[in-house]
């Protein structure tokens, strides 16, 4: 676009989302995510061996392979380098079950980017977390495999198990926070190490990648919903130590819900936007049908971000009400 005036042409440049406002680039913040992300993969691989990097691997190429394949097509530039589709491969893989087959693991993949991303335009255009959308879809295809959990290999057998949250929703079994905390419980891939989660997590807030509101509105609010119940039924209603360590609470909030491109962009709107997902993922592990709810919430917040963003926009100065 291009405004002549008596002056010389100004030319300004018309771009989507994400709009950064820090130091860093779109393509350094994208690689510091993949950096933070590096304690999760170590900590899959030490607790459920190295056949996890496989599918994490199998994730990260059929990603990147499709972008390439659909902007080749669309005869667009080529976007690769910029690191979001390892990052939506990173994270489909991290979300997925031990063991879980390849071959499924690059359908997932490949219906990320291209439904979950591509479909609508590219980085910047897409309404839901791609990695999401590629785990609802195999959630949807496969949804006996997406739900058998492996033990640790440094539990005391390596059999099937269920989770801490189907444990407690299911047989109203209490998982220690320990175990939890440290990662040696049945889970998904990179969501059962609250220690490594945190260290990326904290990580990414400090040098700016990630803005503290989010996570700091999910935590909080989990702590308050969970108490409150907890207060009310402590035999009932599981500790809310219990509801940020278990599932993929955690991973969802440093790495899911801070998304640049899916989640709104003022202050308030950030509030609103993680106190409603903690709330989401609270009704639907106590009162649903499923033991985990990060991914629904998430994704459902995810809709209406338009609108968080909209009623949460700040006045400008001199503005009538």
């Amino acid at each position: 676009m291009e405004i002549t005036t008596a002056n010389p042409t100004f030319k300004l440049e018309l771009t989507s989302s994400p709009h950064v406002h820090s130091r860093w680039s779109t393509k350094q913040a994208m690689w510091f995510v993949v950096l933070a992300l590096i304690p999760a993969l170590i900590s899959a691989v030490i607790f459920f061996g190295p056949y996890q990097l496989l599918i994490i691997l199998t994730s990260v190429l059929f990603c990147a392979a499709t972008e390439f394949a659909v902007k080749k097509i669309r005869k667009r530039k080529i976007t690769v380098d910029d690191g979001s589709a390892i990052i939506t491969g990173l994270l489909l893989g991290l979300i997925l079950p031990p063991n879980f087959s390849l071959s499924s693991t690059a359908i997932g993949a490949v219906f990320a980017i291209a439904i979950g991303k591509e479909i609508f335009g590219g980085l910047g255009y897409n309404i839901f977390n791609p990695a999401l959308i590629g785990r609802a879809f195999l959630q949807a295809a496969f949804p006996v495999a997406i739900t058998t959990w492996t033990q640790p290999s440094y539990a005391v057998d390596t059999v099937t198990s269920a989770t801490p949250l189907a444990a407690f929703k299911f047989d109203k079994v209490v998982t220690s926070i320990e175990p939890m905390f440290l990662g040696n419980v049945g889970g998904s891939l990179g969501e059962t190490s609250a220690l490594a989660i945190l260290i990326g997590g904290i990580f990414l807030i400090i040098i700016g990648v990630v803005n503290y509101r989010i996570p700091l509105a999910m935590i909080l609010g989990m702590i308050l919903f969970a108490g409150i119940f907890w207060i009310i039924d402590p035999v009932k209603y599981p500790n809310p130590l219990f509801q940020l360590f278990a599932g993929g609470f955690l991973f969802g909030t440093f790495f899911m819900a801070t998304d640049w491109v899916t989640s709104p962009i003022t202050s308030k709107g950030m509030w609103v936007f993680g106190f409603g997902i903690a709330l989401l993922v609270f009704l639907i592990r106590v009162f649903g049908g499923l033991p985990e709810g990060v991914m629904y919430a998430i994704l459902i917040m995810n809709s209406i971000v338009p609108i968080i963003n909209r009623y949460t926009r700040p006045r400008i100065f001199g503005e009538a009400k």
